[in-house]
């Protein structure tokens, strides 16, 4: 689901011109009133790995409304939301298209989304009650629904079987916790090799959020109303993870985090254990050496179990010139049927209750069903209205304090703040 996400949500938060709301109407796939009249929707996703599972879920649509054609386009990870708030702006975004949690409320309030309120309440095949409640909260603003939710992802453990074969360690299991881990890592280093046990760039999602909570703090509290990054479990977890490369040694360290990135790191075999989500499967699985070499395992937990966890939902323009034939899609979009052929084709993990297993059995040379496992203690991705603001802050920071530029408590107190003064003018 993403290659940088600090990349495209900073992107996808800058300001944007608010547009008036246009309420929005018809209701399920079976809307009576439609015209026989050839009509193309453009469906916009970001992600090339997932559009076969997109474009199959568009085919069998159109097999079931044929006078609708569904065109999935694909627009590159960073030029995603440019093009998407060049469309805000103008009136011209696509009928149907992905949308994140980030950049949800900015579209949301600014009336660039349609309200598929009605459509979801009349739907004969749709029900929310067969999606995760976080993920349909995560698109509701004021009791109305703005997105469909399409899939989710949490974070997991990857990890080198070849380098703990070579070394004599016993893989990675749910007994995991951070002693372990260190320790492990710490047996994997090898110096003369350039090869270090584990991961740990300044990623929230796929890093120190899910140290923070398996630590008992939080980044955001439960009532979006106060900054967690005071609080000494939040400071302690952060401590631990910046301690891996800068005390242990175990990671590179955030210099050559920007000179080689990440997942290049991973799939190189130079890391040998390292936090990703499951929206990094399908390319973990076109990647010669990580099909060969890699496997995964649940992620390994603190003081609790916790992993973090978000959604993609599928949104609607508010402006599109075809309401009623795009109301038809979305509602297909939240169907058992869509999802399953979202699984199938190992496009994600489909957020439609029991429709996990063909995703886990798409890819039967990794361990995926730990994905949906984890999902009974992960943690919602933390969201707010001032989020644009305080992400931007807490990003800069974050890879000051990674970078040895400041310390885990001089970072912490700045976010915490400025976080607190934007939380403050929320209503």
């Amino acid at each position: 689901m993403k290659k940088s996400l600090h990349k495209i949500i900073a992107v996808a938060l800058t300001s944007m011109v608010m547009m008036s709301t246009l309420a929005g109407c018809g209701t399920s796939k079976t809307t009576s009133g439609t015209s026989n009249k050839p009509v193309t929707l453009t469906y916009e996703i970001w992600d090339k790995n997932q559009q076969p599972g997109m474009q199959a879920i568009a085919d069998s649509f159109h097999k079931l409304n044929p006078n609708i054609t569904v065109k999935v386009e694909v627009t590159p990870w960073d030029q995603y939301w440019p093009k998407m708030e060049a469309g805000a702006s103008s009136g011209t975004l696509p009928d149907v298209f992905w949308m994140h949690s980030n950049a949800f409320l900015k579209y949301a309030n600014g009336g660039m989304l349609m309200d598929l309120s009605d459509t979801i309440k009349n739907s004969k095949d749709v029900k929310m009650s067969n999606f995760p409640k976080d993920l349909v909260n995560l698109y509701t603003l004021k009791g109305k629904n703005y997105a469909m939710p399409k899939d989710y992802d949490t974070i997991a453990l990857w990890y080198n079987k070849t380098i703990f074969d070579e070394k004599g360690i016993a893989y990675p299991d749910a007994t995991w916790d951070w002693n372990k881990l260190l320790s492990v890592a710490q047996k994997l280093t090898d110096p003369s090799k350039g090869v270090y046990g584990f991961g740990a760039p300044s990623d929230d999602q796929q890093g120190y959020y899910n140290f923070v909570y398996q630590n008992k703090g939080y980044i955001l509290s439960p009532d979006n109303k106060k900054s967690g990054f005071g609080l000494a479990a939040t400071k302690q977890a952060i401590q631990w993870n910046v301690d891996l490369s800068r005390k242990y040694k175990v990671s590179p360290t955030q210099q050559q985090f920007a000179d080689t990135s990440y997942t290049t790191y991973f799939e190189s075999g130079k890391v040998a254990m390292g936090l990703f989500g499951s929206f990094m499967v399908t390319e973990f699985k076109k990647n010669t050496y990580v099909a060969k070499n890699c496997n995964v395992a649940v992620i390994p937990h603190g003081k609790t179990k916790a992993t973090i966890y978000n959604g993609l939902g599928n949104a609607a323009s508010a402006k599109t010139k075809h309401p009623v034939e795009t109301l038809k899609f979305i509602d297909f979009l939240g169907t058992k049927e869509a999802n399953t052929i979202q699984a199938k084709k190992g496009a994600a993990i489909p957020a439609y209750t029991g429709t996990a297993q063909p995703f886990i059995d798409n890819t039967k040379q990794f361990n995926l069903a730990v994905y949906p496992q984890m999902l009974s203690y992960a943690v919602l991705f933390p969201n707010s209205a001032t989020k644009s603001k305080w992400y931007e802050i807490q990003n800069n920071t974050m890879s000051k304090i990674y970078a040895g530029q400041l310390t885990v408590e001089q970072g912490c107190s700045i976010i915490d703040k400025q976080m607190n003064a934007l939380l403050a003018t929320e209503k």
